[in-house]
């Protein structure tokens, strides 16, 4: 008998976990358990290890279904059947094809058609029918000849009680965007499809007991196996590893003597004994490979960190894959490779966000198709919206749903339907829904990836594999992880914006010049640090003021500890209060020993290797499987329990008293899920450098380049606000001087016209094509002719201000456009021969009221380029300025602001309270707590302008105002704007 199983990796389909499965198997005597997931090879590696951990022979294959059901089942006779598998169905899944009905010969596979499947005649020696227990009387008419190519077949798609079938179908109405009661037969499994005792389902087939033994007979000749733990990537860049030695050890050494003087003896012994290591280990092509992908990057102008673990080793920062200095900062290459670490190296590299798709193009273009592929992530059920999903197949109203999740405790959501619901959503809770793409997984394999996984095309044009990180280190994968943020798109582009606008080169990589420029330090120990990467929140600022931060370790420090872990703890305020008051005690002399840079307190993984290694006594290997799963890239929990009882056990041996110990188990414990390494916060502090850098020397075009990014803690308006605080005169948008982005001109900065929604982006590349090929345009009637607006994209452009330059206003404008746009027939692609003429319109005077400018660009822009407090009824005469707070500590104080941002968190009595961020009249930014007696009485109702009230305390040096009383301020109405403006302006 064949005897095989869905995971729940046959997605929205199976119920099953691997463990269940496997462990049902067990317990019923099952010897040889067949995984057919449907359309998918996720778990099959996984099963494989724990079968055979488990005493069970594992065979795998592949279940193909399409839109009408089961088609076929491919099983792997060997690991080139395996192979075989994968390489077909993935040449359907990287094409986006429909499955064919009947397969073409696969050597190496045993092939299991369904007995109601279409009778097939001649079939192939490897091809049968496979007959479910439920269907032996359907065999009353075959041929003696005719059942030699029958196998008895016991599927298991659930387990066996009742509520699992139920969310089988659940399952398939939520595939199937359905509702229960419109499922059809075809597309649920049948009802007997769990693990039962093997003698009953024998008993089914006691006609036809030749089916059994025949099904059993063709298993015997099956095997699979893996080679666990043991490296499958690329083994070799070059021709030859002797080539890649030879090639490492030439640019590695060219990259010594870029980096360091030659007579440096501290660093020179650390590159030795690190490219020994690196060669004993087999880690060269890993080394050149990443290298190779810098150097194309290069090769386009792209900018690139190198950061994570990866960064702890002077080899790559010799090869320039890191900016990071591992002798300047004490970083220990034994985090990255030594041969007690129970997990491969990795580097990460971050590229812009727009140029990381051309670069993980170029390792696929360079190391093969079938060697390549991004690593998965498995996107699960989650509470919310498996409520949701589930919902639906039980057919409730789009009200009803949003209520249950809105509102759960809702009296109309008592009821037996809500109830079930819930039910089956917790009981679904976690289950792999689809497959999505790692954050930047790229996996370069020795062998095709085929013997390995079936791969599917995914929306981005890159191929996924079927399995996650952990099953990739698992089988000896270890990843390059090619990843994206906007902090090096503006960095770069400001570079760009700089020579074009000054005509300065900048070399963005000369970190180490800038670490020593007065400016930057003084830059950063202002906490103005609004557009620079990782530094910019208001977290973030208040934790550099506080701590006085002007220079490179000190912000390497910052940017770990602001991490929730280590600030939830309650670390990241003692880290603060030490560094202020040096006269604390250690809390053992280990810590003094090895934590002395961070006065005694762990901030780094690093130190949760050291502190277990050192103090506990657990060696390396065990030390790193702690701080691996305290940052949450660890999977076994079997493992982990072992570590931390060690852990317990060694330090009672030691005879530290148990207050210490769980004190110190304490803060390793608050790490989790949340820690960097040291040379993560280092390379992140790198990049925090070079846009410190350009924002003190160059602040207009660094802003610029945000802004063009359109990505950071802030929205726009915030950093043209800071352009503006910067000296930056800031201009709407102008169909003459905008390009796509915003644009500077000395100190101009012209509003993109990219920015102005609802305007075309046809029209845009039209403007600028005909700007470009004909020169700006003189007149309206000159813009109208060779654009051909139609009038509703006209009008914004108007109501932009986008058509000043013909000096007409608004209302002018549109009178004169609505003229010419009248008389012309419609747009034609060839230019007229002879000018239009048109007539002579004389209007009556139009007052012009700038209210309506500024409403136009809230509605048009998102916001006012220039400042929202013009707009506010109140003089707000007592009004203190963000400058003003530090000179009033302990005081209560009125200071209007701007509504920025607000953070939510919980007190120790679950209450709710915020914090929030302003920009004061003079568009500085300033920071207020709301507690939660005084949030719930003045709460924040979004954008807009507030008074406040509040007294200024001091932490650290850094102000902040405690609200007391909070009001949003009314906006003038349209009349009132226009009588103060008149009232302002000069008599004649």
């Amino acid at each position: 008998m064949i005897v095989n199983g869905h995971s729940y990796y046959s997605l929205r389909y199976g119920t099953l976990s691997l463990r269940e499965l496997v462990q049902s198997a067990v317990e019923l005597d099952i010897g040889t358990l067949v995984l057919t997931d449907i359309n998918n090879s996720s778990a099959a590696l996984d099963f494989v290890k724990l079968a055979k951990e488990k005493g069970i022979k594992p065979l795998i294959g592949i279940e193909f279904h399409d839109a009408t059901g089961w088609l076929f089942t491919l099983i792997a006779q060997n690991n080139e059947g395996f192979y075989q598998i994968n390489h077909y169905l993935s040449s359907f899944l990287m094409q986006g094809r429909e499955f064919e009905k009947y397969p073409p010969y696969l050597e190496d596979t045993l092939v299991i058609f369904p007995l109601n499947a279409k009778r097939i005649r001649n079939l192939r020696a490897n091809e049968y029918f496979g007959v479910l227990p439920h269907q032996c009387t359907h065999l009353l008419k075959f041929k003696e000849e005719d059942l030699k190519k029958c196998v008895a077949l016991h599927t298991v798609t659930f387990q066996p009680k009742q509520k699992y079938y139920q969310l089988h179908r659940i399952l398939r109405a939520v595939d199937l965007n359905t509702t229960l009661p419109k499922l059809k037969e075809n597309q649920v499994a049948p009802r007997n499809q769990f693990f039962t005792n093997l003698d009953r389902v024998k008993a089914k087939y006691e006609m036809y007991p030749q089916l059994i033994e025949q099904g059993k007979a063709l298993l015997e000749k099956c095997h699979v196996d893996f080679e666990y733990g043991i490296p499958k990537n690329k083994a070799v860049f070059g021709e030859s590893e002797e080539a890649d030695q030879e090639l490492l050890l030439q640019i590695a050494e060219e990259g010594f003597r870029y980096r360091y003087d030659v007579q440096n003896r501290k660093a020179r012994e650390r590159f030795e004994k690190e490219l020994n290591v690196i060669i004993d280990l087999g880690f060269v092509s890993y080394f050149l490979i990443t290298w190779d992908i810098i150097q194309y990057a290069k090769s386009k102008g792209y900018h690139h960190i190198g950061r994570g673990s990866g960064a702890n080793s002077i080899i790559a920062y010799c090869l320039k894959i890191t900016d990071v200095d591992p002798i300047d900062l004490d970083l220990y290459f034994e985090r990255f490779i030594n041969p007690h670490r129970t997990s491969p190296p990795d580097f990460d590299i971050d590229f812009s966000w727009d140029e990381r798709d051309d670069v993980t193009e170029y390792i696929f273009r360079k190391h093969g198709a079938e060697f390549v592929g991004l690593i998965t992530t498995y996107n699960t059920f989650k509470t919310k919206s498996a409520i949701r999903e589930i919902a639906k197949t039980f057919a409730l109203p789009k009200e009803d749903i949003d209520r249950l999740i809105r509102y759960p405790e809702h009296v109309l959501n008592a009821n037996k339907v809500t109830r079930e619901l819930l039910y089956y959503a917790n009981l679904v809770n976690g289950f792999p829904n689809y497959l999505g793409i790692h954050a930047g997984g790229v996996i370069i394999s020795e062998e095709p990836l085929f013997n390995y996984t079936a791969m599917q095309m995914m929306p981005k044009g890159f191929p996924i594999v079927h399995w996650d990180m952990y099953v990739a280190e698992d089988i000896g994968f270890h990843k390059y992880d090619i990843l994206s943020q906007r902090g090096l798109g503006h960095i770069k582009e400001a570079v760009e914006i700089i020579q074009k606008n000054q005509g300065i080169e900048v070399d963005i990589h000369q970190v180490d010049e800038f670490k020593k420029d007065e400016k930057v330090r003084r830059q950063l120990q202002s906490g103005n640090t609004i557009g620079c990467f990782y530094i910019e929140s208001p977290a973030m600022r208040g934790l550099l003021n506080k701590l006085r931060c002007d220079n490179y370790i000190s912000l390497v420090a910052a940017s770990s500890i602001i991490r929730p872990g280590v600030a939830k703890s309650g670390m990241m305020k003692q880290y603060i209060e030490r560094f202020h008051d040096r006269s604390f005690t250690y809390l053992h002399p280990i810590m003094k020993e090895h934590l002395s840079e961070t006065y005694g307190i762990m901030i780094y993984q690093e130190d949760v290797i050291k502190i277990a290694h050192y103090f506990a006594g657990i060696d390396l290997a065990d030390a790193d499987i702690l701080r691996r799963a305290m940052s949450g890239k660890f999977r076994s929990k079997k493992e982990m329990e072992r570590v931390v009882n060690l852990f317990f056990e060694n330090c009672k041996e030691r005879g530290y008293p148990d207050e210490l110990t769980k004190e110190v188990w304490r803060q390793i414990e608050s790490f989790s899920g949340y820690s960097f390494s040291k040379a993560h916060s280092a390379s992140y502090a790198v990049e925090s450098f070079q846009s410190l850098y350009l924002k003190a020397h160059f602040p207009l075009e660094f802003m610029v380049a945000v802004i063009n990014n359109r990505g950071g803690f802030y929205g726009s308006e915030f950093y043209i606000n800071e352009a503006r605080n910067a000296g930056a005169v800031i201009k709407e948008p102008c169909v003459n001087r905008s390009e796509v982005n915003a644009t500077i001109y000395g100190k101009d900065i012209y509003i993109g016209l990219s920015f102005v929604r609802e305007l075309e982006y046809r029209l845009i590349k039209r403007i600028l094509w005909e700007r470009k090929e004909n020169g700006n345009f003189q007149s309206i009637q000159d813009f109208m002719e060779r654009i051909h607006p139609s009038l509703e994209q006209v009008m914004i452009l108007i109501r932009t201000n986008a058509l000043r330059f013909s000096s007409l206003s608004k209302k002018e404008l549109t009178w004169q456009c609505q003229f010419i746009l009248k008389g012309t027939p419609k747009p034609n692609p060839t230019k007229n021969l002879f000018r239009l003429e048109t007539r002579n319109y004389q209007l009556p005077k139009l007052e012009h009221n700038p209210y309506d400018d500024y409403m136009d660009q809230i509605e048009l822009i998102g916001y006012s380029i220039d400042s929202p407090f013009q707009l506010v009824k109140s003089t707000l005469k007592r009004s203190l300025f963000a400058r003003d707070l530090k000179t009033h500590a302990d005081q209560v104080i009125y200071i209007a602001g701007y509504y920025v941002a607000q953070k939510k968190v919980k007190t120790v009595k679950h209450e709710l309270m915020k914090f929030g961020c302003f920009i004061d009249q003079e568009g500085q930014f300033f920071d207020t707590v709301h507690f939660p007696d005084t949030l719930s009485k003045y709460p924040l109702q979004g954008r807009g302008c507030y008074y406040i009230m509040g007294k200024v305390v001091l932490d650290f040096g850094y102000p902040n105002v405690e609200v007391i009383k909070v009001k949003k301020l009314e906006w003038r109405e349209r009349s009132e704007f226009f009588a103060l403006r008149q009232a302002q302006e000069p008599q004649e």
